[in-house]
């Protein structure tokens, strides 16, 4: 009555889900979805930041995902207008069980042209920008799509 199973397929199926699966991949996969996630925000606040007419751009090529880039002068050489510069120098961190990424100005003035600020005079008030704010609101409105079609290439990976 008995019959015998052959288990080889179940066995090289557990082996390549492991393989696909395994803490590297997943790691790999997580620190590019966060990388991505952070570019499309890094190009959207780029392409939204206003360019003064005394600063000629230095508020827009501020922005960066890596280090600071501080001339010998002290002053702020940004990573240039284009996206794909400043992406390449996004760093992802895991702490605390999270993947983390800064996205940030480190020019002076950033944060009075995003959410405004007093006249030199005090009498009055300029209105922030918000170009980060809504920048930020965009792409938290498509990460759990993008999030989703990510994680579906991911896991055929490991139904091939």
């Amino acid at each position: 009555m008995g019959k015998n199973v052959d288990y080889k397929q179940f066995e090289q199926f557990k082996k390549k889900l492991e393989k696909t699966l395994s803490d590297d991949s997943r790691q790999k996969f997580m620190e590019d979805c966060a990388k991505e996630l952070a570019a499309r925000l890094l190009s959207r606040v780029i392409k939204r930041t206003p360019v003064g007419k005394e600063d000629g751009g230095t508020l827009r090529r501020g922005w960066t995902g890596g280090n600071e880039n501080v001339s010998d002068k002290g002053g702020v050489i940004g990573v240039g207008g284009k996206s794909g510069q400043a992406a390449s120098q996004i760093n992802v961190v895991y702490h605390n069980g999270e993947y983390r990424c800064a996205i940030f100005n480190p020019v002076l003035y950033a944060s009075y042209v995003e959410y405004g600020h007093r006249t030199p005079s005090h009498d009055g008030w300029v209105d922030g920008q918000f170009f980060l704010t809504i920048s930020e609101n965009e792409v938290n409105a498509l990460a759990p799509a993008l999030l989703e079609k990510r994680l579906m290439e991911y896991m055929k990976e490991a139904f091939k």
